[in-house]
């Protein structure tokens, strides 16, 4: 059956706000003097592999890839700018909270056997699961070091905070993972109960990104908790069209499959849905197939009829508007610069309608 969606999503997506190139080259100078040198120790190319610096022999890659979209040090520095920071300042704790994302993403690539991320095999894949823990750990420690990097350009009473933040935010992280996890083996989840594990699974990191980054420019308390209340509209915002792309996007341009979040079984925001609208024989259909060990083609088919005949597209869509409206009147209530201003509903747009 076919995949449908929002229109305007799929016929006008938004392209990559500028913010994302802007700060680039801080980033990167700050995750390499973050991340050691290949020869220094050998889990050191697992890192490398996967922040998609070298191949698979610990050669250099011939095209190196970027760190997907760096949205979490991207907020962080942009967070800091915006408020008349220096953003140079704020580098190292974006390059600790990109380490402390990547350090997640390799421990839930073990958690949900995924074999492919960012077009090439996942660090367990690879390596099998021992080695890719221990790289994970060891990106996380990374992160943590980097953070305490700021210390070169604010005050150290700053540079706690900065730290304290981080930690705070990644422990809410493994909260909602350990909520995601546990998830998977109920049968009845609210939506409210997915609405707030999103906000630690994902949201954490992304609410603590601007914040960290709004720190380091101002002592303000009313500033932080506005910026801290559009980083969570960015968060949830996030999620929910990560949710979408994961069943209905397109895997050519996502670099993931389609049918994965279904064939795991995933308790992503649609299924969630329908497992809550469901009824009669719809409802006895997905927890018979929810039951299973693994779901092959003909199961993923008639999940996502089901799903079409619930509207969980169209009920996703209307979630992500809505949380897009609460960014932009998160953003309305900041005094930010023009250039600022722009950027973050610039933001907001290609959160919503993303493709990647």
């Amino acid at each position: 059956m076919g995949r449908r969606g929002n229109d305007k999503a799929h016929g006008q997506a938004p392209a990559l706000p500028a913010m994302f190139d802007r700060y680039r080259e801080y980033l990167e100078d700050a995750l390499a003097a973050s991340v050691p040198p290949l020869e220094d120790h050998p889990v050191n190319a697992l890192l490398r592999y996967h922040l998609g610096w070298s191949d698979q022999t610990g050669a250099p890659a011939v095209t190196p890839s970027s760190q997907g979209k760096a949205l979490r040090p991207t907020l962080c520095m942009f967070a800091c700018d915006a408020l008349q920071g220096d953003p140079r300042h704020a580098a190292p704790a974006a390059a600790a909270l990109e380490l402390i994302h990547n350090f997640s993403l390799v421990h839930d690539d073990i958690q949900d056997q995924g074999m492919e991320r960012r077009h090439q095999p996942t660090v367990w894949a690879v390596w099998g699961t021992e080695q890719a823990l221990v790289a994970g750990d060891a990106m996380q420690s990374l992160g943590d070091l980097s953070s305490l990097g700021v210390a070169g350009g604010v005050p150290p009473a700053t540079a706690i905070k900065v730290s304290q933040l981080l930690t705070q935010s990644y422990l809410e992280m493994i909260e909602g993972q350990c909520r995601d996890l546990e998830f998977e083996r109920r049968d009845s989840i609210e939506s409210q109960e997915y609405l707030a594990m999103i906000a630690l699974k994902t949201g954490a990191l992304i609410r603590s990104s601007t914040v960290i980054g709004a720190t380091i420019a101002t002592e303000g308390a009313e500033t932080l908790e506005g910026v801290a209340r559009f980083g969570r509209a960015i968060g949830r915002l996030f999620q929910i069209r990560d949710d979408y792309l994961g069943i209905w996007g397109d895997e050519a341009i996502t670099g993931k499959s389609t049918d994965s979040d279904i064939v795991q079984r995933k308790k992503s925001y649609p299924i969630v849905y329908a497992f809550q609208n469901a009824d009669g024989a719809r409802r006895e259909e997905l927890l018979r197939l929810y039951s299973r060990d693994t779901l092959d083609e003909d199961d993923v088919n008639l999940v996502l009829q089901i799903l079409d005949d619930l509207g969980a597209d169209r009920q996703t869509d209307e979630l992500t508007e809505a949380t897009a409206e609460e960014g932009r009147a998160a953003l309305a209530m900041l005094e930010l610069p023009p250039w600022a201003a722009e950027d973050a509903a610039n933001l907001i747009d290609f959160m919503a309608y993303r493709l990647f």
